[in-house]
């Protein structure tokens, strides 16, 4: 079976739904969406990216969704969304492109320069540098974190407090080449994609997020919340990977 074959028989297929989240966090943040795509009937995965660097976890998730059996529907937030550009480029299971509050980088683009142009992110200014281990003799590289004082503002507004104060004691920092390495050949030019854009978001920046979703062609909704649409506005998240995923069989039928 060709490649081209093999993607038209899984597109027609129920797809796995695989949810990769962004930096600063895991995969709990897809806790709310979960059940509301599992009681669809969906088989759901969600897995840790590991958050050193683009080409790593992109490889890291290209790993994992290359052995899953039949149709992949792939979504991504935030940073996240960076890491499924990339690791779906080369990949025939993958069926679709879901884009929930993320980036959606061109080749080249790297995400620091991306965010700098944003005029809704105040996220640079929240961050605080630390160093890890990352080679012998001591060589180490440059990690970052929210401030936890700034988290609620810069990265999940429309949430109690005490939400974002056990978020902020829980985080996980990302490594600085996550923001500095350049992006390759994007999926979503081969791929239809969705993308769901928080209105609120000070941390990507709903203007970059809404850019690059157009850029890509998405179906777009935009939702009132913000960065962590999916922990605030859990069943319009949903709503919007359940209509790809719909549209995704539908089309092939």
């Amino acid at each position: 079976m060709n490649t081209t074959d093999q993607q038209s028989q899984q597109a027609g297929a129920r797809p796995t739904i695989v949810l990769v989240h962004g930096a600063f966090a895991d995969a709990s943040s897809w806790n709310g969406v979960i059940p509301l795509l599992q009681h669809q009937g969906y088989t759901v995965i969600a897995p840790a990216n590991p958050l050193r660097g683009v080409a790593f976890d992109s490889a890291y998730t290209a790993s994992l969704l290359s052995q899953i059996e039949g149709p992949v529907l792939l979504t991504g937030h935030s940073y996240g969304g960076a890491v499924i550009t990339n690791a779906a480029t080369s990949l025939p299971n993958v069926v679709g492109l879901v884009y929930v509050a993320a980036f959606a980088p061109e080749e080249g683009e790297n995400l620091g320069d991306v965010e700098n142009g944003s005029k809704d992110s105040v996220l640079n200014s929240a961050l605080i540098q630390y160093t890890y281990p990352s080679g012998p003799g001591g060589q180490t590289s440059v990690e970052f974190a929210i401030n936890p004082a700034k988290i609620h503002e810069a990265f999940a507004g429309y949430l109690p407090p005490e939400t974002t104060a056990l978020m902020a004691v829980t985080q996980r920092p990302v490594a600085v080449a996550a923001f500095s390495e350049a992006s390759g050949p994007p999926a979503w030019k081969k791929l239809p994609s969705w993308a769901v854009v928080a209105t609120g978001d000070k941390a990507a920046g709903a203007d970059v997020v809404r850019a690059h979703a157009q850029r890509a062609g998405a179906d777009i909704v935009e939702v009132e919340g913000s960065h962590v649409i999916m922990i605030s506005q859990p069943q319009a998240v949903t709503d919007h990977i359940l209509k790809a995923a719909r549209a995704i069989a539908d089309s092939h039928r």
